[in-house]
């Protein structure tokens, strides 16, 4: 019930006298949301308001918290996704949830179909500028897959050596919306946007020398961009920068309705 066709299907069901208001209420009845223990509140409605479902923060968490919430939230969405879990809690994990995939460039454990089509016209295109920057890019990347969005990607093709960007212009060209990850100075997302006709999202990362700041020096470049039509997430924010590119592909599917 946590989705608008299952939500509209209940409700006709219940127009047309095939199931009693009490049943569809009990169906209903942990909606907004659903306590898990002491320590956590699935918030079911989310993907009702945003059209993305909730999603779990691992940092901070046990194993055994993320497990129970997971069993909680895969009763209710066909895809359950937690973030930045490292190789030893997705071992720890593993043992309580069964049919867990665990992608270990991106630090994302999740529950999912066997196939995920997207659901969306357009292609989000996702750039790295270093391999360094590879773990908050392919964060970017597998989240926009198992929220059903198609995604090209184009790794290592930083401003130290341009022609490796220039080289592979095609895949700017094909996108409808560009996710850029770079960090040192950040520099890659003003030059994809001097090339590009659809909106870039620029990702700072935390990768760098000292003067770098922990990623607060490509944060600045990013939002000092001089081309236009870029707008910038916070530093490693990869998940943040792909419900962005999201919700953009969303909306103008909405509009050509």
């Amino acid at each position: 019930m946590t989705d608008e066709k299952s939500l509209r299907s209940l409700l006709e069901t219940v127009a047309n006298g095939n199931i009693t208001p009490d049943a569809a209420l009990e169906k209903l009845k942990n909606l907004a949301y659903e306590p898990v223990g002491e320590f956590a509140k699935i918030d079911h409605h989310r993907a009702l308001r945003t059209g993305f479902p909730e999603v779990i923060w691992g940092p901070g968490k046990t194993s055994d918290q993320i497990a129970q919430i997971m069993e909680a939230m895969r009763q209710r969405n066909p895809v359950v996704m937690a973030t930045r879990i490292e190789p030893d809690v997705f071992a720890a994990l593993e043992t309580k949830v069964q049919g867990l995939c665990y992608y270990d460039s991106a630090r994302i454990c999740a529950i999912t179909p066997p196939t995920i089509e997207p659901q969306y016209l357009g292609t989000i295109g996702i750039l790295s500028a270093g391999t360094a920057d590879l773990p908050v890019a392919e964060e970017a990347a597998v989240t926009a897959e198992l929220s059903g969005f198609r995604v090209q990607r184009l790794w290592d093709v930083g401003v130290a050596g341009i022609h490796r960007l220039l080289n592979n212009r095609h895949v700017i060209e094909s996108a409808s919306v560009l996710i850029v990850v770079a960090g040192m100075e950040g520099a890659l997302p003003s030059v994809v946007a001097g090339l590009a006709d659809c909106p870039v999202i620029a990702v700072p990362t935390s990768i760098g020398y000292g003067a770098s700041f922990g990623g607060l020096a490509p944060l600045l470049t990013m939002l000092n961009s001089c081309a236009a039509g870029v707008g910038v997430v916070n530093i490693d924010n990869g998940f943040g920068a792909a419900v962005l590119a999201g919700q953009i592909l969303r909306t103008a599917y909405k509009l050509s309705k």
